[in-house]
């Protein structure tokens, strides 16, 4: 399998047109004062379902023969790929089964069970997803759409940054926040497309930087489930389609501690008035906490969800 290519970034965003939201990019004085940077945030906690995950689930879905939407797809993930699945899914009038963590954020799991989806659950720290995953698509002839190694996918997510540099076309960097990689390698190939001398940095949890020992070592490395409140990152390793693409426009990735992104979950809710998940912050909290890695540069940041309950964002804030 080869990477996709800017030509199906744009054919995605085609295919997203009129279907997702065209997410604001938003800036604050006070938030540029803090970072000692001009900041521009692509709002992805207010794409459909809450996640940019939506964008490359119903690329990939929406680009499967009448024969397998038919029959049907299965998918596994923490909850916003899930999420994204049974929604693409109910429509296109398809139906899902998702595999999902038992204690995944009862919000997604609730969420993916609202849309329609039928949810397997599994315990994240004993048993393996993917393999959960592929014998039911083989059991019942279903179309497995991982949550980030798939063209389709890595393709749509690359929309979110193409969206962002239309807007905002003179960015130094872009700072995307990294679990299994399919956001970061969409957005790079699609902000390199777009502007060559733009920075890539990718951002993942203090506790779970696999793809930073992946970089370093140059083959993917793989972790242990890492424990961490950012539950859209607690992914073992990256994808053989993500990995290589990082290694190519990726200059750096970077970490965020827990404290950091709830630090960050609140200056989000004070400041934009936004909620934000805690993956979804991973982005910002490493800006604020590399001032000089950023200080006197236009950044682009991606806050990729908001999928957080309110009582879980309260109790996380407080």
């Amino acid at each position: 399998m080869t990477a996709p290519t800017i030509d199906d970034v744009r054919a995605a965003a085609g295919m997203l047109a009129g279907i997702a939201h065209r997410t604001p990019v938003l800036s604050s004085t006070r938030l540029n004062d803090q970072a000692g940077a001009e900041m521009f945030l692509k709002a992805e906690n207010l794409q459909r379902m809450g996640a940019f995950k939506f964008r490359g689930a119903y690329n990939a879905l929406s680009r499967l023969s009448e024969a397998q939407r038919a029959r049907g797809v299965v998918a596994y993930s923490s909850g916003n790929h899930a999420q994204a699945v049974a929604l693409s899914a109910r429509l296109l009038g398809m139906p899902a089964t998702i595999v999902m963590p038992h204690d995944a954020p009862a919000v997604k799991l609730a969420a993916t069970r609202g849309y329609g989806a039928t949810v397997v659950e599994y315990d994240r720290y004993t048993e393996d997803r993917e393999a959960i995953g592929a014998a039911i698509a083989e059991r019942d002839g279903l179309a497995l759409i991982p949550p980030y190694n798939h063209l389709d996918v890595i393709a749509g997510q690359g929309t979110a940054a193409l969206e962002l540099l239309e807007d905002v076309p003179d960015l130094d960097a872009l700072v995307v926040p990294l679990g299994g990689g399919g956001l970061l390698s969409g957005c790079a190939i699609a902000a390199h497309a777009v502007n060559p001398e733009i920075e890539l940095f990718g951002v993942e949890p203090e506790a779970g930087d696999d793809g930073r020992q992946s970089l370093a070592a140059g083959h993917i490395v793989s972790i242990e489930a890492p424990r961490t409140i950012a539950d859209g990152a607690q992914t073992l390793h990256l994808g053989e389609l993500t990995f290589p693409i990082i290694q190519e426009h990726v200059g750096e990735i970077l970490t965020a501690s827990d404290a950091d992104l709830v630090e960050t979950m609140k200056l989000l809710a004070g400041t934009l008035k936004i909620v934000a998940e805690p993956t979804g912050c991973l982005g910002l909290a490493a800006v604020l906490a590399n001032p000089d890695r950023f200080r006197g540069r236009r950044v682009g940041v991606i806050l990729s969800g908001g999928n957080v309950a309110l009582d879980r964002f309260a109790a996380l804030i407080g």
